[in-house]
């Protein structure tokens, strides 16, 4: 009997599904990342910071709404957080207030976030969304097209201001909309567009969440703060009361940073900066990357 009952146990031990196989700490987290095409069916959680987490329950936004559309559809890159698709879904419901017929949506996050083989250093927690500043055309746009479809630079050639053919009061008012939802936490433009902004509607409130920064000529940077359901969410640091429209904008139309030298090469070639491991995630993101 013994024997028997032995043996059974070894037959039911070897038809039970294998254990996910936990990642190696020294896995780059981008190539395991990178590769899920689903959310992990856990609980809504931010988890770490913007730039060195993971995202648990995440939902995608749906590729077509009555005032948005997602663009870049192959990237699989418009999952957030619930708080996230709340708020591009109450945003865009407001944007035609502006005259736009709607936003067309760039990336999000990962079905299960942490970070991305190619482009941004931040989106990892289902809580940033890149809005393009290209109002939504009066059509639907094709699968082939969202992936072609240019969007428009909203700054001059030289650096130094935005192009007045292109942005308008619309894009200030848009941009005005986003900042001034509760829920939202940071904007970042291009120092043009600050600049902008800093003329057309200057001392106010909203001015104190948007912020210079690198790139973003032609879509805004939009960064929720850490939701209640996510204790393990790491928030970003105070913004302060200043509007980022003194020295701080100042400093990004100096010389050497709109026109800057050439590089100089070096003798010796510095080695390339290794990628994020599993093991600088926190924790709880290898179980939101094997979960099933």
């Amino acid at each position: 009997m013994m024997r028997r009952l032995g043996i059974y146990a070894l037959l039911m031990l070897a038809a039970a599904p294998a254990a996910a196989q936990a990642p190696a700490p020294n896995a780059p987290a981008k190539e395991l990342f990178g590769k899920k095409s689903d959310a992990a069916p856990l609980k809504a959680r931010a988890i770490g910071f913007y730039s060195k987490g993971c995202l648990a329950g995440g939902i995608a936004l749906p590729v077509n709404g009555q005032t948005w559309q997602v663009m870049r559809l192959s990237r699989n890159r418009n999952w957030g957080h619930p708080d996230l698709i709340a708020f591009l879904e109450r945003f865009a419901k407001r944007v035609p207030q502006a005259g736009w017929n709607g936003i067309l949506v760039g990336d999000l996050a990962q079905p299960r976030g942490g970070p991305m083989l190619t482009g941004h250093a931040s989106h990892q927690v289902g809580l940033d969304a890149d809005i393009w500043l290209t109002p939504m055309p009066n059509r639907t746009l094709g699968t082939e097209e969202r992936e072609s479809f240019p969007p428009q630079l909203m700054v001059r050639a030289d650096r130094r201001d935005i192009d007045p053919k292109i942005f308008t009061p619309g894009h200030v008012q848009v941009i005005r909309m986003a900042a001034e939802d509760p829920e939202v936490e940071r904007i970042f433009v291009n120092a043009a567009i600050k600049k902008a902004l800093c003329r057309e509607a200057p001392k106010q409130p909203w001015q104190t969440k948007v912020r210079a920064y690198w790139g973003h000529d032609y879509h805004m940077h939009i960064r929720l703060r850490c939701p209640k359901d996510s204790p393990d969410c790491t928030p970003q640091g105070p913004v302060g009361s200043e509007d980022g429209c003194g020295k701080e904008l100042d400093w990004w139309f100096r010389d050497a940073i709109i026109n800057p030298p050439p590089p100089v090469e070096p003798k010796v070639k510095p080695k390339p900066k290794p990628p994020i491991t599993m093991a600088e995630l926190p924790p709880s993101c290898r179980d939101v990357l094997i979960a099933k």
